[in-house]
């Protein structure tokens, strides 16, 4: 994870937040009164996010002491001490929402890859994520991804090519596209063209694009068309994958699933903060 986006990113979010000021926090707690905050699960998943607790605490306050008791990728459950801070009490409560905000939205998306992962081991296809993420926490929401097991599509439109169905239907065909971005194209680049029918498979395969995507296709059919893409093209199935058929996708022989309920329709794994006030 690139720490100076996050530092960044965590700046913005509390500004966000905190505006002017806290008014509760500050008008009852003095700079020096000190406490601890304690960051506890109250539901088992794949726990990520420890460089946002360590980052978030000292953005807010630099002097914060911080230590994360568990590991990006760790499993966790009910009552696990993720995270525990010491520092001024106003900072302490200024921090907790949100670093437990994007947490539990990491957390949760680590748990559900890695339970999607779980699901098919054995069948050689890796799961990846799409551009269906949050706009601003793209960064940490295919942090997330990878935490979990999986695997990361591209990160915008500025690192891969791909040809989807109103690209093509612009640019003519797949040939006319696929010949046009490829002469100034850099070298490092890969090709991926969407198809939903077979002549789009041939032509896709004639015009020797990097990746494959079966677009809302069966299983039963991506099965018997992928015998006629050469082992160079990479393949990739995307659309109507639920959890029941996934298992279907993957034994399909296709190497990528890309699933964007990874990322779009997450539900928070439940992480709390407690903070307390120091006697002394």
């Amino acid at each position: 994870m690139n720490t100076i986006k996050l530092k960044s990113m965590l700046e913005h979010f509390y500004i966000e937040d905190i505006g002017d000021g806290d008014l509760s926090s500050d008008l009852l707690f003095s700079e020096t009164q000190m406490g601890e905050l304690t960051i506890i699960a109250k539901m088992g998943g794949i726990f990520c996010g420890s460089k946002v607790i360590e980052y978030g605490l000292k953005v807010v306050d630099p002097a914060s002491t911080v230590i994360c008791h568990v590991k990006d990728g760790d499993p966790i459950g009910e009552g696990t001490v993720i995270a525990t801070a010491s520092g001024p009490v106003s900072s302490l409560l200024k921090s907790e929402r949100v670093i437990l905000n994007l947490i539990q939205r990491m957390s949760a998306i680590a748990t559900e890859t890695n339970r999607v992962m779980k699901k098919i081991s054995g069948t050689g296809t890796k799961v990846v994520d799409t551009r269906k993420t949050v706009p601003g926490l793209r960064m940490l929401d295919k942090y997330a991804v990878r935490t979990g097991g999986g695997f990361n599509h591209r990160n915008g439109l500025f690192d891969a090519v791909m040809l989807k169905d109103n690209h093509l239907a612009f640019a003519g065909s797949i040939t006319k596209a696929v010949e046009t971005v490829r002469v100034a194209l850099g070298h490092t680049v890969k090709i991926e063209v969407e198809i939903e029918s077979f002549e789009q498979l041939q032509e896709a395969v004639d015009a020797k694009v990097d990746i494959i995507m079966f677009d809302n296709c069966t299983p039963e059919i991506i099965k018997e068309w992928r015998k006629s893409v050469p082992e160079s093209i990479i393949t990739e199935a995307s659309g109507m994958i639920t959890d029941e058929t996934i298992n279907a996708y993957a034994e399909s022989g296709v190497d990528y699933i890309s699933l964007g309920y990874l990322t779009h329709s997450v539900k928070a794994l439940d992480i709390s903060a407690n903070v307390s006030i120091n006697a002394h």
